[in-house]
């Protein structure tokens, strides 16, 4: 079984520039992604913050693009998941469904999912009104009411892009006053369609075939509520996808994952990069960067240990 220099595991924003910056390299480099190259980038309408688009770029494009653009210096894509990773002395080996891949190196751009409320219906009505994605969902929504759980910056995105289809969008947060960043904050202040519902939690999702309405407590007042709606959308954060990485790499508390600043995890030879690092940001163009130095250091690594 031959070895690689790389394996890069994920294919969003970090795993993409990863593999660009490897296949420039030549080194003798594979990515492996379980869905489709582009991450959670795919799910966006429009990104208004990478550098050079100033009228903004859809997602799909941008993601389509930093694809194109790895693929154009030879990086290979394949379409398999990882499920575990074990050491074989100085060799990686990643371990799936279709077999063993072995590698001196390894970059996780793993990416991380949207978590959950935990409340009651939640997991029952999901994809019958519960979403977790405006931009994939909110055309169903058109003359309807819908609301939104979250006050940071994706929920603030998503709440006024619902506003192309809904009639009225409610934006519920636990705090009194919203974490999105000014403009985007001013954004949802300012659009007559967004209401918005501080200090105020979900309790339960009700309905039996489709979303009827949400329960809604004030936390100010005690008071506990129906909302009548046609939909709800989830956006209070993301999850890490590392769970097969537990007792492997080290992690913090909610299991992303701890780098130094080469983007070198405490695993010899594995290097992370992408929204399933620990750090304060999770943003496109931090991805890619932490792709770009996490390549570069793991080719010194090579250098270093398997020359």
């Amino acid at each position: 079984m031959s070895t690689h220099d790389l394996v890069i595991v994920g294919g969003g924003p970090a795993g993409l520039t990863a593999g660009l910056y490897a296949a420039r390299a030549r080194l003798d480099t594979v990515l492996l992604e379980r869905l489709s190259p582009g991450g959670q980038v795919l799910t966006t309408d429009v990104v208004e913050n990478w550098p050079g688009d100033i009228d903004g770029v859809n997602g799909f494009d941008l993601a389509d693009r930093m694809r194109d653009h790895a693929l154009k210096f030879g990086l290979e894509i394949r379409g398999t998941e990882i499920t575990k990773l074990t050491a074989d002395g100085k060799i990686k080996v990643l371990h799936g469904p279709d077999g063993e891949i072995r590698t001196k190196a390894v970059v996780l751009a793993v990416g991380a999912q949207p978590k959950k409320l935990g409340v009651p219906g939640e997991d029952l009505l999901t994809g019958r009104g519960v979403s977790y994605c405006g931009t994939c969902d909110g055309p169903f929504y058109r003359e309807q009411t819908v609301v939104c759980f979250g006050g940071g910056d994706t929920a603030a995105e998503e709440c006024v892009f619902l506003t192309r289809f809904a009639e009225k969008v409610y934006m519920v947060h636990r705090r009194d006053e919203l974490r999105a960043a000014g403009i985007l904050a001013e954004r949802v202040m300012n659009n007559p369609k967004i209401e918005l519902l501080l200090s105020q939690v979900p309790l339960e999702i009700k309905g039996e075939s489709k979303v009827e309405a949400v329960r809604l407590k004030n936390l100010k007042t005690g008071e506990e509520y129906d909302l009548p709606c046609d939909g709800a959308f989830v956006f209070v954060g993301t999850s890490p996808n590392t769970e097969f990485l537990r007792g492997v790499v080290d992690m913090d508390r909610e299991g992303f994952l701890i780098c130094d600043r080469d983007q070198h995890t405490s695993m010899n030879g594995v290097f992370a990069a992408g929204d399933c690092c620990s750090k304060l940001l999770r943003q496109i163009v931090v991805a890619a960067g932490e792709g770009a130095v996490a390549t570069y250091a793991a080719q010194r690594y090579l250098e270093e240990v398997h020359e």
